[in-house]
C-alpha cells in the first residue's frame, strides 16, 4: 500500500535544488519523536511532498521513498558524541510548476485540521491520498 507524506526542509540548509542536483537524498537532521515515528513508518515506494520552510512556506517539489528506514550515526561536534538517528532516502521526482504556498493549503477545506496547520513544526506528517494529489494538481 503506497502512504503520502509531506517532508520539510529549511532552504538555507537543503533546498528542493540542493536535491533535484543529487537526485537522491538522505533525509536526516530529524530529532522529534513524533516526525521519527513517521519516518519508521515509511516504506520504499511511498509519495512525498517537500515542503520549504522559513520565508517560501511552500510546496515545491514531490520526491519518492527509495530505501527503508535506517539509523545513521550522527556526530555532534560540540560534546563530540555519536547519536544514531533514524534517517530514510528519498529520490527527487519534480519540480512542482508553480509553489503551493501554506496560504493555500489553509484555504483547501480538505486540510482542515491537519498537521501542516495544527502542528506547523513538525518536519515529517501523513498526508491522505486525495490531500497529496489536490496539492500536486
Amino acid at each position: 500500500m503506497t502512504n503520502y507524506w509531506l517532508a520539510k526542509t529549511e532552504p538555507e540548509e537543503y533546498s528542493w535544488q540542493d536535491m533535484l542536483k543529487e537526485k537522491v537524498a538522505k533525509w536526516d537532521g530529524v530529532k522529534n519523536f513524533q516526525a521519527l515515528k513517521y519516518i519508521s513508518q515509511m516504506q520504499i515506494g511511498d509519495y512525498v511532498l517537500i515542503y520549504h520552510t522559513g520565508k517560501q512556506k511552500s510546496v515545491v517539489g514531490t520526491a519518492k521513498v527509495v530505501s527503508k528506514p535506517y539509523y545513521d550515526t550522527i556526530t555532534n561536534s560540540e560534546q563530540h558524541s555519536k547519536n544514531k538517528l533514524l534517517v530514510i532516502d528519498f529520490e527527487a521526482i519534480k519540480s512542482l510548476d508553480k509553489p503551493i504556498s501554506l496560504a493555500q493549503i489553509k484555504n483547501m477545506p480538505i486540510f482542515d485540521g491537519h498537521y501542516i496547520i495544527k502542528q506547523p513544526r513538525l518536519s515529517i506528517m501523513p498526508l491522505s491520498e486525495a490531500q497529496y494529489k489536490m496539492v500536486i494538481e
